[in-house]
């Protein structure tokens, strides 16, 4: 059993590389691979051609005779089969590429056919490497390079479809760089060739994150493609603000209950991205600003009610009275300066006492009432 896989995997290895070529044509065209192997169809028999020869860049490779082979150059990595016209080369070099030239001669040793083809030799396609990048706007760009290859040929499929002008945003279905629009996703293919080998790679991709809104905020219509983790479109905020109530709790008037109430609501759909925040926002702002201008409104009730109440509250009955005072003055007669305390008279004035209006308070001046006391016999 492992002879036969082993077998089969050589083959494998042998049939790689392989190309095949119609010479029978004058001026065909043909391509090997290098290293590879290329086959060229020079005749469909040789059995009946009496004379010929195969020339390399006008040096004679091969020559026979029917069924014989006379000479071959390259006989170590070519062989020539008459029964069928095929020429075999093995193992491919750069100098193996050029213009081939099929001669032909009769009996009499005429020159009876002459044919050429020109054999180019590529290098393969080795390997792809595909890379892609989300880009500012949600697009996708996708470069897709090869290791190796002469004059590569890229192409492009989604899902097993050709790329469409409606899925690219730029490049086509031939660049090695193209840009996705934002809503592209699926099974990617890229391939990559020559004329002697090809190559593809695919990759599963998705969109960037990227949702497209489109709605109609203050009047201005919003129609693009935004990242939906950082969404701020479309997202209309709504403030509504109930009157502010200012009311007296009890009979106190010095006491003050004030309610107010803001509710924010918010929809799916925000403001154009070309308006400033500040004047979408203008509605909370508005209702911020109301609720301080009210809680100072209120303020200013509290204190004039507060003084209000201090000015039309009875005072206390306190007697605030002021004294007279009398001066009293002692007077002597001469000659009874011994008997002064017995004889003295004493003559008291009169002492008032005066309440003031309570309507007008006023710092009080001291009045004094002066009273002259004099000695009587």
């Amino acid at each position: 059993m492992r002879a036969v896989i082993g077998l089969f995997l050589m083959l494998l290895g042998v049939s790689h590389g392989v190309e095949t070529c119609d010479g029978r044509q004058d001026g065909a065209q043909c391509y090997g691979a290098l290293g590879g192997t290329v086959v060229l169809q020079l005749m469909d028999s040789a059995s009946e051609i009496f004379k010929y020869q195969l020339l390399s860049n006008r040096t004679v490779i091969l020559r026979g005779r029917k069924n014989q082979i006379l000479f071959n150059v390259i006989e170590d990595r070519s062989s020539f089969t008459p029964s069928n016209g095929t020429f075999r080369i093995n193992n491919l070099s750069w100098t193996d590429g050029g213009e081939y030239t099929l001669e032909i001669f009769d009996s009499n040793g005429k020159r009876s056919e002459q044919r050429t083809l020109h054999l180019t030799i590529q290098a393969p396609v080795s390997s792809v490497l595909l890379v892609s990048e989300c880009l500012s706007q949600g697009e996708m760009r996708v470069s897709c390079s090869s290791e190796g290859g002469d004059s590569p040929q890229y192409s492009w499929t989604l899902d097993g479809h050709t790329l469409t002008d409606a899925q690219l945003l730029s490049g086509n279905n031939e660049s090695n760089n193209i840009t996705l629009k934002q809503d592209v996703s699926g099974q990617l293919v890229c391939s990559v060739r020559n004329n002697v080998s090809s190559v593809s790679k695919k990759e599963k991709i998705s969109t960037c994150g990227f949702i497209f809104i489109n709605c109609t905020i203050n009047m201005t219509h919003i129609s693009q493609w935004v990242l939906e983790a950082n969404n701020t479109l479309c997202i209309e905020p709504t403030t509504t603000t109930t009157p502010t109530t200012v009311t007296t709790a009890g009979k106190d008037p010095g006491k003050v209950s004030i309610k107010s109430s803001t509710n924010i609501t918010s929809s799916n759909q925000t403001p154009s991205r070309d308006v400033p925040w500040y004047i979408n926002n203008l509605t909370i702002i508005a209702g911020v600003l109301s609720a301080l201008v009210i809680l100072l409104v209120a303020g200013v009730v509290v204190v004039c009610a507060h003084k209000k109440k201090e000015n039309n509250k009875p005072k206390e009955e306190e007697d605030e009275q002021e004294l007279t005072y009398a001066d009293v003055r002692v007077m002597q007669r001469p000659g009874r300066q011994m008997q002064q305390k017995e004889e003295v008279e004493v003559e008291y004035g009169q002492v008032k006492i005066s309440k003031q209006p309570r309507q007008t308070v006023e710092p009080a001046v001291d009045e004094c009432v002066y009273a002259k006391v004099r000695r009587g016999r």
